[in-house]
């Protein structure tokens, strides 16, 4: 029962907010009313919040995980700290708790009685319903699955969420976790039972290729591409004896993504993937934004730069795009926490890739998809800001390459277990 309350959460990170889906924000955006925000999402947060720390204080397991992931609440309490030399300190101090929520909700997943049951639930759960729902949106209700493209000044495909960025990104990290999935049932026992499954989680892969065939998000589909060639090398048995292979494999990607994007390696592949020198005029706008910082060591404070007169200078000086965020996972850090932020963001991203690759070589069954998890954040935050932000769908599902569960995820685990498929909502 208690899964429910992190499948909600995310559901709404990976869809849109209570006040969008009750046809609230129905009026024109201005710069206040993002600095004031919803009660009617805050509240629904924070009852969310609090039936998840219930269920994680009567977890025993909770306290070693706690202290097995220092770095990470480390990172979560400069968070904390910079609401004091923050110009918005209120807004920041209603933003910070929501995203220490994302946190919570990993922590009740990886803790449960089950936990890699509860982890293949949460992906079979949200998948299901966001999925085929957006499909469905398209096609019969455009009011609500489509959107104006300020870049293009034409129509765009966002399904369930608010945008088709956020959409590639729900369809890249479900998309991954389902392949996984089917690659755990595929080594099953044949039968009726791993036949049904099968055909529905083909389905569901089949309608997240029609997706990115509909909408134009180049990032996702680029990042979702690689990330499934290095969930299979991950998965086979000879990867395991030369942990070499996947090392240079996943590095070389990483590069060659960062020469393309950044260092003119390959116009024509950057011309292949919609973007131009300026990454579709993001660099413009990173310039625009590096020019109203003003603390480079600390930052502005927690998910504060984009709030007052530093969003209403950008939004004059981009009144068609009117941008939100940085585009850059990396600059997003900078303009928010500063230098100490991004070093921070550096040493977890250090001990999460040494993590990461110890638990797959421990036999964690998550392993191959937790790399690919890992890989996706590293090369989509190049051109989207998905890093320590509240309830970005990237961010939440790279929490669970960086949250350490000691103990919890062993060699003796099967990734579908024949428990797992008598209690799988397909199979039953």
């Amino acid at each position: 029962m208690s899964l429910w309350i992190p499948t909600i959460w995310m559901g709404i990170a990976c869809s849109r907010s209570v006040s969008d889906w009750l046809s609230l924000n129905t009026g024109t955006i201005t710069p206040d009313a993002v600095l004031e925000g919803s009660p009617v999402d805050r509240a629904v947060f924070v009852c969310l919040l609090a039936a998840g720390l219930g269920v994680l204080c009567a977890r025993p397991k909770v306290v070693g995980i706690l202290r097995a992931n220092g770095p990470l609440l480390f990172l979560y309490f400069y968070c904390l700290i910079s609401i004091i030399w923050s110009d918005f300190p209120a807004t920041a101090l209603k933003r910070w708790p929501k995203a220490l929520g994302d946190v919570v909700m990993v922590l009740i997943v990886i803790t449960d009685r089950r936990p890699l049951i509860a982890f293949r639930r949460l992906l079979e759960r949200l998948s299901f319903v966001l999925i085929p729902l957006s499909i469905l949106f398209i096609k019969y209700f455009p009011q609500l699955g489509m959107a104006w493209n300020p870049w293009t000044g034409g129509g765009e495909y966002n399904g369930v969420t608010i945008n088709k960025n956020t959409l590639g990104a729900v369809c890249m990290v479900l998309g991954l976790g389902i392949l996984w999935i089917v690659l755990g049932v595929w080594k099953e026992e044949k039968g009726a039972a791993r036949t049904r499954q099968l055909i529905a989680y083909g389905a569901v892969l089949a309608m997240v290729v029609y997706l990115f065939m509909k909408m134009n998000s180049m990032t996702s589909l680029s990042c979702l591409v690689m990330a499934i060639i290095l969930l299979l090398v991950a998965s086979l048995r000879r990867t395991r004896r030369k942990p070499a292979i996947l090392h240079l494999l996943l590095v070389s990607m990483v590069l060659t993504s960062v020469g393309i994007l950044f260092l003119g390696l390959s116009p024509g592949a950057l011309k292949a993937i919609g973007r131009n020198p300026t990454l579709t005029d993001r660099t413009i706008i990173w310039g625009q934004m590096l020019s109203l910082v003003q603390h480079p060591i600390f930052g502005t404070g927690f998910e504060t730069y984009w709030l007052g007169p530093r969003l209403d200078a950008m939004w004059r000086l981009n009144p068609v795009l009117r941008p939100n965020e940085a585009h850059n996972g990396y600059l997003e850090v900078y303009l928010n926490l500063g230098w100490v932020g991004i070093g921070l963001l550096a040493f977890i991203l250090v001990t999460g890739y040494r993590g990461v690759f110890k638990a797959w070589r421990n036999g964690d069954p998550r392993g191959p998809l937790l790399i690919a998890y890992f890989f996706a954040a590293l090369v989509y935050n190049c051109t989207e800001a998905a890093f320590v932000k509240m309830q970005a769908v990237v961010w939440l599902f790279f929490l669970f390459t960086l949250v350490r569960a000691p103990g919890i995820f062993t060699r003796r685990s099967k990734a579908v277990s024949p428990e797992t498929v008598a209690r799988s909502p397909v199979a039953a």
